[in-house]
């Protein structure tokens, strides 16, 4: 058996996930995750076979844990499932150690498919995912998403600063000064043409970093 652990910070979605990997036969769900905090703290203490893992969360969100799991279980298969298909995420994912970058809305049968083939040591992306991708390589610098200017630091502390997390928050869950969440904050204002955390705000919501609702 495959064993997994789900994180995502929607429990009805976690629900539905066990239950379809189920059908399956060959996985087991042994543990779930409300957050990237979590995650990293279970892994710590029951390390899985794979993470079945979401990007946009609170707290230091899904880029941020994969790395830190990574860091931790550099051989620990990392899984991205999300709604989040758009380059840079997946780019920013597999740079962190993740072994796969899949949507949310992936047949069954495909999900299952990725899972066993991470577990066989290949990578794996969803084909939407992948035409995405290339087609924002073919699309050329100047029709790049803005978002493609940012590392994945600063796309981290952005996801933290538009769900709401305190410059003192960020601070604590990535291990920096809150001298330096300021620095990325202001960085981020600078690349992205915004000037305060609210038109920030408003910026993530038109290139669908985070949902309006």
């Amino acid at each position: 058996m495959i064993r997994i652990l789900l994180v995502d910070d929607h429990a009805l979605f976690r629900t539905g996930l066990t239950s379809v990997l189920a059908e399956a036969g060959d996985f087991t769900v042994i543990g779930e995750a409300s957050s990237g905090e979590e995650a990293v703290a279970f892994v710590r203490e029951s390390p899985p076979d794979i993470v079945l893992m979401d990007v946009n969360m609170p707290g230091i969100g899904g880029i941020e844990a994969t790395r830190k799991i990574m860091r931790g279980h550099p051989e620990m298969k990392v899984v991205a499932v999300t709604a989040l298909s758009d380059d840079p995420f997946p780019s920013q994912l597999l740079d962190a150690g993740a072994r796969g970058y899949i949507s949310k809305g992936c047949p069954a049968d495909e999900l299952f498919g990725a899972i066993r083939s991470v577990m066989s040591g290949n990578h794996y992306i969803s084909n939407d995912v992948a035409q995405k991708l290339a087609l924002g390589r073919m699309a050329g610098h100047d029709k790049q998403s803005p978002l493609s200017r940012l590392s994945a630091r600063e796309m981290q502390v952005m996801l933290m600063i538009v769900t709401g997390q305190s410059t003192q928050d960020i601070s604590d869950g990535l291990f920096l000064s809150p001298k330096t969440v300021s620095t990325y904050r202001h960085r981020l204002y600078e690349k992205l043409g915004v000037s305060n955390d609210v038109e920030l705000t408003h910026f993530a919501i038109r290139h669908h970093v985070i949902d309006q609702s």
